[in-house]
């Protein structure tokens, strides 16, 4: 196996291990086992399971995002962004560490932003300067405007359980999505 076919596997090991018992339960020996590849392998790559988890969630959203960030009106970039959110906040991994391990995402709630973020921050700026360019988004700072829109969808995803009872995933997306559109659109 090449190295990235080595990193691919390791990456579906542990996703499967995380599935199964929990990030917190989760152990090198047994990613390297379900992988087919020796600890020293995993070892040389990632040095301990919060990498290597970190590596697997930014894989894993990354995926998430839409291929096409850029052309159509304000509506279609909303509509991406509430399915994009939505498409996280459903997909079984970040469930399952929402429901075992959410101190996980402390670091990148209050503290810094992680690689996705950064990715994620990349392509709003993107898909914000071009709606500029057409008029169908306000004036302003790209990516200030992109920071605004990653700390409403952030929190609609992360936080969504504690809403949940009053608003569920149908509503959430149906109010964030009027909240992205009115923040997102140009003044009259």
């Amino acid at each position: 196996m090449t190295s990235s076919r080595n990193d691919e596997a390791i990456l579906d090991a542990a996703a499967q291990c995380v599935l199964a018992v929990g990030m917190r339960r989760t152990t090198l020996a047994e990613i390297a086992r379900r992988a087919g590849v020796s600890r020293p392998t995993v070892y040389r790559r990632w040095p301990d399971v919060r990498t290597l988890s970190a590596d697997l969630l930014t894989r894993e959203l990354v995926a998430l995002l839409p291929a096409d960030t850029g052309g159509g009106s304000r509506a279609d970039g909303v509509e991406r962004i509430v399915r994009t959110a939505s498409a996280v906040r459903d997909h079984p991994l970040f469930r399952k560490v929402l429901e075992t391990d959410p101190e996980l995402l402390i670091t990148y709630v209050f503290d810094r932003l992680g690689t996705s973020q950064h990715h994620i921050l990349d392509v709003l700026t993107h898909a914000i300067r071009h709606g500029q360019q057409d008029g169908s988004i306000r004036a302003g700072d790209p990516d200030e405007l992109a920071a605004m829109v990653l700390l409403q969808v952030q929190s609609a995803v992360v936080s969504a359980r504690i809403v949940s009872d009053v608003l569920p995933p149908d509503r959430l997306d149906e109010q964030l999505r009027t909240a992205l559109d009115a923040y997102l659109r140009p003044e009259e």
